[in-house]
């Protein structure tokens, strides 16, 4: 049952909002948090998507491994409708954001939100991105040690090389760029990827020869089957806790649970953030306002702080939509890290020496296990995926229409552009020896990015987020230059065909809407609203530098936590 009220009431189940409900609740807070997707693998909700279920969960008894398993598959389409934005009766369609152009939003509604569907890569900002940068009220000295907590509590180790990161390694090299062994990056190189995946059961290593069951207890830990795109939760069979990669489902709710402080109330789209105003003061947060997605009902409860925590899109359109006090930055800020996708090819002849083998088999190992950092301009890094995605990320759309459009006959790749046809089908049928390499753009923060509401535009839960995105000619020189260094690695490893998809930009990752020193204050309170709190990749003063933001998103809500304790209940 959700009582009427708490000492803290968490918006949004996401990546960063149980992090913060488990510190709070760790010094012995009441904690109730609002997720406006399902609860998958929970007992009180055994059919998700088919009908209401329980109320709220409060007991870390309630998580099932088997109803995980049951919630899930590695059928990608299936799972992209079930994870995607939108209420858990999907019957009633996804909840709609306008965004720019032909790009996309890809965020997750859920307890666990965009983590279930994210890859598991856990790096650490890039420290000249927050002291040098000019964007950030703190230092990175200050986030280091909520790394490590952060760190520890996902599990997060070094990827496991298998072909694909193996040929990315050997063409870095041969361009001239050095291994980096430091967690805290400094100088550009290559590495590889620091997930929050589980390492992998010794016995699957390529000399053991395993040929029994990848379910658990057979295999504990990483199994290498590509899926973590489609939320797979391997292995399978295991425990939910026992689940390789470390969405914050599995590495932040089940803690947080255990505490018997912190209760989830899924299904719960907060509607209104509720204050009160004493003359002449600044409005102080009473509590808020959420509406049960499946009845339509309203509910209110009460906290001495709301932390607002449903990513760096719902929570500016929450702010805006409550009413709460003006201020020039709510939304404003917006960094995606403006991506493109190159693709290289090799002949299989080219394979056979770096190998051992004709085939890359980018479907082996981890979805993303090896990355080039550039501190100031951005980074690369392998994906593996399966055809249909890789087909879309890589050939099926780009700001630069068809390929046949474009002459790159000065450029470092063969081919730009969107493909089809015969082109299309020649290039896929190679997919067995195809390694597509992610751009991500140190892109900055621009008043003119951002979200925005406008009357009549509206679903059942208030006018929708309307999202605006346009890089600036820092971004996108940051971005070629990327490109080009990702080009030349691929050749140097041997690709024979380098084609660059010139993607149209799509929010990947989303940050940086109320930033810190904007709209919070070091401590992430609202400047505008006592005791109003923001634990998420909003508050994100910048893009990180290009780096996967997961991590410092955890960090720095650990770190709220803890500045909330010391403000108000010490």
């Amino acid at each position: 049952m959700v009582a009427d009220s708490y000492d803290a009431v968490v918006v949004g189940a996401g990546g960063d909002g149980p992090v913060a409900a488990w510190k709070l609740a760790e010094v012995g807070l009441s904690v109730l948090i609002l997720e406006a997707g399902p609860f998958h693998g929970n007992e009180k909700w055994p059919n998700p998507h088919e009908e209401p279920g329980g109320e709220a969960s409060s007991s870390v008894e309630d998580l099932s491994g088997d109803l995980l398993d049951e919630q899930f598959t590695t059928r990608e389409f299936e799972m992209i409708n079930n994870l995607v934005f939108g209420p858990a009766d999907h019957e009633r369609g996804f909840w709609f954001r306008k965004f720019p152009g032909d790009g996309a939003i890809l965020q997750c509604a859920g307890v666990g939100g965009t983590t279930l569907h994210y890859t598991g890569c856990h790096p650490r900002a890039y420290p000249a991105s927050i002291d040098e940068q000019g964007h950030w009220p703190i230092d990175y000295a200050d986030l280091i040690p909520y790394y490590k907590e952060v760190e520890a509590m996902c599990e997060v180790t070094p990827a496991p090389v298998t072909a694909k990161e193996q040929l990315f390694f050997r063409g870095a090299e041969a361009a001239g760029w050095e291994l980096i062994e430091d967690l805290n990056v400094t100088e550009a190189g290559y590495r590889p990827q620091p997930n929050a995946i589980r390492q992998p059961d010794p016995k699957l290593h390529v000399d053991e020869g395993y040929a029994g069951d990848f379910t658990y207890p057979d295999v504990e830990g990483d199994t290498l089957a590509l899926g973590n795109i489609a939320g797979n939760p391997h292995p399978r069979g295991a425990p939910f806790e026992e689940k390789a990669k470390r969405a914050s489902n599995v590495s932040f709710v089940p803690p947080a649970l255990e505490t018997g402080n912190v209760t989830v109330r899924p299904n719960a789209f907060v509607t209104d953030v509720t204050t009160e105003t004493a003359l002449g003061d600044s409005p102080t947060v009473t509590g808020v306002e959420f509406r049960d997605t499946w009845s339509g009902t309203t509910e209110t409860v009460d906290a001495e702080v709301v932390i607002l925590a449903a990513g760096a899109i719902e929570t500016p359109r929450l702010w805006l939509n409550s009413d709460l006090p003006a201020n020039d930055w709510v939304g404003r800020g917006l960094t995606i890290h403006f991506g493109d996708n190159i693709m290289g090819l090799w002949d299989a002849d080219d394979l056979t020496e770096p190998l051992g083998k004709e085939t890359i088999d980018q479907h082996e190992g981890q979805d993303i296990a090896a990355r080039f950092d550039y501190p100031g301009v951005g980074m690369l890094q392998t994906i593996g995926t399966a055809p249909g995605i890789g087909a879309i990320l890589g050939f099926g759309a780009s700001a630069s229409g068809f390929a046949f459009q474009n002459d790159p006959a000065e450029a470092p790749w063969d081919t730009m552009g969107r493909l089809r046809g015969a082109e299309l089908k020649r290039l896929l049928s190679d997919y067995r020896r195809m390694l597509q390499v992610l751009v991500v753009t140190d892109d900055r923060p621009h008043k003119r990015n951002g979200i925005s509401v406008a009357p009549g535009i509206a679903d059942e839960h208030g006018p929708i987020p309307i999202v605006n995105y346009e890089p600036s000619e820092g971004d996108r020189r940051r971005r070629d230059e990327l490109a080009e260094i990702a080009a030349e690695i691929l050749r140097e490893a041997g690709a024979s065909h380098v084609h660059r998809s010139d993607s149209p930009p799509t929010a990947l990752h989303v940050h940086s809407t109320m930033r810190m020193g904007q709209v919070v204050d070091e401590a992430c309170e609202a400047y505008d609203v006592d005791r109003l709190f923001v634990a998420d990749h909003s508050a994100l003063a910048n893009g990180v530098g290009g780096a996967n933001p997961t991590n410092t998103g955890q960090a720095l809500a650990a770190r709220t936590a803890d500045e909330i304790n010391k403000r108000y209940f010490q």
